[in-house]
């Protein structure tokens, strides 16, 4: 078994929202993907938090799809 937990976590910042891109290991020892936006709540001191799993597995075609996204947006501007 591995590390368990967060094993790799990066971010990206741009104006209001920041978002963490978080590798993590569950305790069976498989890595996933998990995407988080955080942005500060209009009327409070509280963050709103928002987040999507990817589970290993799924990783290539999840960025399959993504780029056909990306490349839709691209072509479409």
């Amino acid at each position: 078994m591995g590390q368990r937990g967060e094993v790799f976590s990066t971010r990206m910042v741009k104006n209001d929202r920041t978002y963490f891109f978080n590798v993590k290991e569950n305790i069976y020892g498989d890595m996933f993907l998990n995407i988080v936006e955080s942005k500060g709540s209009a009327d409070s001191d509280r963050f709103i938090r928002q987040s999507i799993v990817i589970y290993q597995e799924d990783l290539g075609e999840f960025l399959k799809e993504l780029q056909k996204s990306l490349d839709y947006i691209k072509q479409n501007r």
